[in-house]
Parts: C-alpha cells; structure tokens; sequence
C-alpha cells in the first residue's frame, strides 16, 4: 500500500478512537457534608473534548466550560487529556452515576459512582430511671439516627462491652438504629457508667457516644469494725459502725445493751466512731449501732469484754550463797517434785501407781529371799559331798 494512504488510515483510526482514546474514570466515595472530587483522564488525545455529567444526564462541565448553574461545582483542571470537576457541600442527593464522555466518532463513554455516607447522629439513651431502687427492672434504649450505611451500636458497662438487641429501621436513604439493654439493677450498679458508642466508617475521627451514670438507691448495711483483738484494762479501744446505703444512713445511733450509752467522759462519740479512752470493766456488754434510711434498718452488735490489766514481775535477785541442801523427793525421781508433771492429774490416778509400785516391790523381795535359800542349800551340798574325797586321796598316799 502506498505510504502516503498507510498515514491517511493512520489518522482516520486515532480520530476513529481505535488508538487508544477511552476515557478513564475512578469511583468516588465522599462523607455527607465533604468535597468529591471527580476525574477524568484520556491517552493519545488529539484536542477532542471531555465532558462530565450528573445522574440526572445534565451536564456539568464541557471541556472548561461550565454548563449547569450550581455554585457547589466548581473546575480543578482542564486540559487535552484530564477533565477534572469538584462538588462541595455533598448530600446524600448528589449520590449516583456520573459519566465521562469523550467526543470522538463514536462518542466514548466511562462512569464513576459516587457514594455519600450518612454520618450518624450522636446516640442518645433513653430509659433511666433516676434514680433506681434496688432490685428494679430496666431496659435502656440507644437510638442514632441518619447513618448510611446502617451503623453498629455497642454497650460499654464502665471498660467492659455487654450485649444489647439491635434493631435496625431504613429512613429514606438513611438509617435509624437502636439498641436496648435490659438490667436488673442491684448496689452494684450504683455510680457505674453505661456508655453507648456508635461506629461507622463515616467518622474516621473518633467515635460517637452516650454515657449515663445509673443511681441506685439501696437499704443499708452495717458491720462494726473495732482497734484491738484483746481489750484489757486501760487500753485505748476505737469501735467504728461502717454503713453503707444509698441514701447514706447518718447519722448512726450506738446502745450498750438495750439502753443508751453511760454518760462516761472517757466514753465519747464522734459521728460513727464510739471511743473508750481507758477501759474498765464496768464497760463489758454488748454494743450495738443501728442506721436506718427511708428504705430500712440495719444493725450490727459488738460483745465487749474487758481482761485484768497484765501484771508485772519483779526483778530477779542474786541468789544466797549458802551449800544447796539436796532434795530428799529427788531420790524417787525427776516427777515426784515436778508440779507442771502431776499438776494436770487426777489424784485418783496418782493413788493407783503407787499401789503398783508396792505390788512389785513385794515380788521382788520374795524372788531374792527365795534365791538366799537356794544359794545356801546348795552351799550344804557341795560341803558334804567334798569331804570324803579328800579323805580317799589322804589314805592312798
């Protein structure tokens, strides 16, 4: 073919669009309220126009021409081969398909979806009852509204997550979400924080949440804590009546046996605190404190006993230099004179050994006076058979 028709071919198939010319475009995702930015780029462009239009077909931008009148789109870049356009102020009503077209023969089209996320609104909680009494049934409810798409609610008791029920409700474009939590309140709860947080991929900052602290209102309980294990005779001893109620029971009232406290200056009382500045055992009895709100009474009691005041020893002396004259019941050994020994005894028992020891010592004199015996008989014996022999060995000679 002849060079000349090969460049004229040439020229048709790049204006044709067969070289190459197809517009490139890139979806766009943009929070409710933020700036989108739309782009449209081409490669081996031969002065051939861009053009951007909304969902609706309307054009926007034709080259750098402005083609509708909205003050929240406005031209970032226009040139051969980029056709670049910017919406402010994004609502959820802006969200669509919008094509890039380049104007060749034929037209050659691309499209970019812009998606708007709806941020949700900051939760509320609902369902507290302030303040709670003890043992009550509640049921808190979080709601957020505007989230799109539907955000995630999650309950918080102080740091630690519980499960709530979700319930999820579309609004137009945007979702309501609501999640509740059911509690069945006791002192425990009393001053904790339920915390209700919102998380969506729209707040990038930080999340959305709620707190609610829960008062609770509880009968009181008391017990008494006291300074000394021991109490003895001139000791200091604190006795204090911790209660705790919701509201706080104060003040306390304290009682010794059944009866107000003796006006005793060494006997004082100081808010919960009843204070023994030297004891005496006129104190012993029992104590007791008693504190009371509009949902009850509690109360605790003491039994104070009051021990001898430890006595103390005199000094040890130089003993007398004088010869220790032995101890005659040492002779019937280490016990017989061993008070720590015997003096758990019973004298029954002490009796009873001494019977045996008698018992035995008589055995034994019969045993040795029998052995006497028999040695001696034994002697006369051998005397009497010794002699004729002697005489025999006399008469031989």
């Amino acid at each position: 073919m002849h060079p000349h028709l090969l460049l004229h071919v040439s020229r048709l198939c790049r204006f044709a669009g067969i070289s190459g010319q197809y517009p490139l475009v890139q979806n766009v995702t943009v929070t409710e309220g933020g700036i989108a930015n739309l782009t449209c780029r081409v490669e081996f462009n031969d002065n051939t126009s861009l053009q951007w239009s909304n969902p609706a077909q309307q054009t926007l931008f034709f080259g750098d021409k402005k083609a509708l009148r909205d003050n929240r789109i406005e031209l970032v870049r226009a040139t051969s081969s980029e056709l670049t356009i910017s919406i402010s102020d994004v609502t959820l009503s802006d969200e669509g398909m919008y094509t890039c077209s380049l104007f060749t023969m034929p037209v050659r089209t691309a499209k970019a979806y812009l998606t708007v996320l709806g941020v949700p609104e900051k939760p509320e909680i609902d369902g507290l009852t302030k303040p709670a009494m003890e043992g009550d049934h509640i049921t808190l409810t979080c709601i957020t509204q505007g989230s799109k798409p539907a955000a995630d609610l999650r309950w918080f008791r102080n740091e630690k997550e519980v499960k709530g029920a979700k319930e999820v409700n579309a609004s137009g474009k945007t979702f309501t979400v609501r999640s509740s939590l059911q509690l069945q309140v006791d002192r425990n709860d009393d001053g904790v924080a339920y915390t209700c947080r919102v998380d969506h991929v729209a707040l990038t900052q930080a999340p959305q949440q709620a707190t609610e602290v829960l008062e609770v209102h509880y009968a009181p309980r008391v017990e008494i804590t006291h300074s000394l294990e021991v109490p003895q005779e001139g000791q200091y001893l604190k006795l204090e009546c911790v209660s705790k109620g919701n509201p706080s029971p104060d003040p306390v009232m304290w009682t010794k046996d059944g009866s107000e406290l003796p006006d005793l200056d060494r006997m004082i009382v100081e808010g919960r605190e009843l204070t023994f500045t030297s004891l005496n055992k006129t104190d012993n009895g029992t104590y007791r404190c008693e504190a009371s709100n509009h949902l009850g009474t509690s109360s605790a009691q003491y039994v104070l006993y009051v021990y001898d005041a430890p006595t103390t020893l005199p000094p040890p002396t130089t003993p007398p230099l004088h010869p220790i004259t032995p101890d005659p019941t040492a002779l019937l050994g280490s016990h017989a004179s061993d008070p720590t020994v015997t003096g758990n005894r019973d004298p029954n028992a002490l009796g009873q050994h001494g019977t045996d020891h008698a018992l035995i010592g008589g055995v034994v004199a019969v045993v040795v006076f029998v052995t006497l015996c028999l040695i001696i008989v034994l002697g006369r014996y051998l005397a009497r058979h010794k002699a004729p022999s002697s005489q025999r060995r006399v008469e031989i000679k």
